[in-house]
C-alpha cells in the first residue's frame, strides 16, 4: 500500500516535483483510512462478552472500535476525527466498541495499513450478529448510517482535519 500511495502521489503531481521527499509526507499527512468491515453487536445470549458501557446494537450507529493491544488501528485523533464529522453533519452519534481484556478479538487491515504507510486509520464496522456464521445479521438502518458517514467524511474532513491543525 506505502507503494501505491507513493506511485499516486507521483503521478498527481508535476513531474519537476514528482519524486520531492516533501510532496509523498504531505500526502501522508493529509490522508485519512476508514478501515471498514462490520463489528460485534451485543449478542442477546452473550451480553456478558460485552463491556458494560462498550455494547454495540444494531440499528444504532457504526461502531468505532478501539482496542490498547493494537488489534484495531484507531487512536485518540482519529476517533476524534470521526465523532467530529458525526456531529457537524447531525447524523446518529458512533457506538463504541472495546474488547474486554479478557477476551481476545480478531484483528483488521486498519493497525498494517497505518504501520506500513503512516497514515491516520480507524477501525470501523456496522453492528451484526453472529459474525462469521451462516447466518449473520445485521439492522438495515445501519446501511443508511454507514452511508451517511461516509458521504459526511468526503463533505466536512478536509475543513476538520484542517482546524486540527490550526
Amino acid at each position: 500500500m506505502a507503494e501505491a500511495v507513493r506511485r499516486i502521489s507521483s503521478a498527481l503531481t508535476d513531474h519537476a516535483n514528482a519524486m520531492a521527499p516533501d510532496v509523498l509526507s504531505s500526502v501522508v499527512r493529509r490522508s485519512f483510512v476508514f478501515s471498514v468491515d462490520q463489528a460485534h453487536a451485543v449478542h442477546p445470549n452473550y451480553a456478558s462478552k460485552h463491556e458494560k458501557n462498550h455494547a454495540p446494537k444494531m440499528n444504532n450507529g457504526v461502531v468505532v472500535k478501539t482496542n490498547q493491544n493494537q488489534r484495531y488501528a484507531t487512536n485518540g485523533i482519529t476517533g476524534f476525527i470521526v465523532r467530529e464529522l458525526v456531529r457537524k453533519a447531525n447524523l446518529v452519534p458512533v457506538q463504541e466498541f472495546a474488547v474486554r481484556n479478557d477476551c481476545p478479538c480478531g484483528s483488521t487491515i486498519g493497525p498494517i495499513i497505518s504501520a506500513n504507510t503512516g497514515i491516520r486509520t480507524i477501525d470501523a464496522g456496522m453492528p451484526q450478529l453472529s459474525m462469521h456464521s451462516c447466518r449473520e445479521v445485521m439492522g438495515i438502518a445501519d446501511l443508511t448510517n454507514g452511508r451517511d458517514l461516509f458521504t459526511a467524511f468526503f463533505t466536512h474532513f478536509r475543513e476538520i482535519d484542517d482546524a486540527l491543525e490550526g
